[in-house]
């Protein structure tokens, strides 16, 4: 079941962040805040979830660092190619 959900969070990260807000306290008990998964939902969904799953996994060292850094990777990726898709359709 678990690697099923990482499956879906991959795929769909927003969907698993409302689902988790829904069903429980999962991002609500990693940040001290509202505003960070909230701004993480917009701009970095994957970081928001890798963070959380660090923060519960013991901090952000060994593996869950590791993971932390290929999900900020994945953002800024695709950032960066919706930058690069929108130069493209502007010529």
């Amino acid at each position: 079941m678990p690697c099923l959900v990482a499956l879906i969070a991959y795929f769909t990260p927003r969907l698993v962040m409302i689902l988790m807000w829904l069903f429980g306290d999962y991002l609500g008990s990693a940040y001290q805040t509202r505003i960070w998964p909230i701004l993480g939902f917009f701009f970095m969904p994957y970081t928001t979830l890798a963070y959380a799953w660090a923060k519960h996994s013991g901090g952000l060292t060994g593996f869950p660092l590791v993971i932390f850094i290929i999900a900020v990777l994945l953002d800024l990726a695709a950032h960066g190619g919706g930058a690069r898709s929108y130069r493209n359709r502007r010529r």
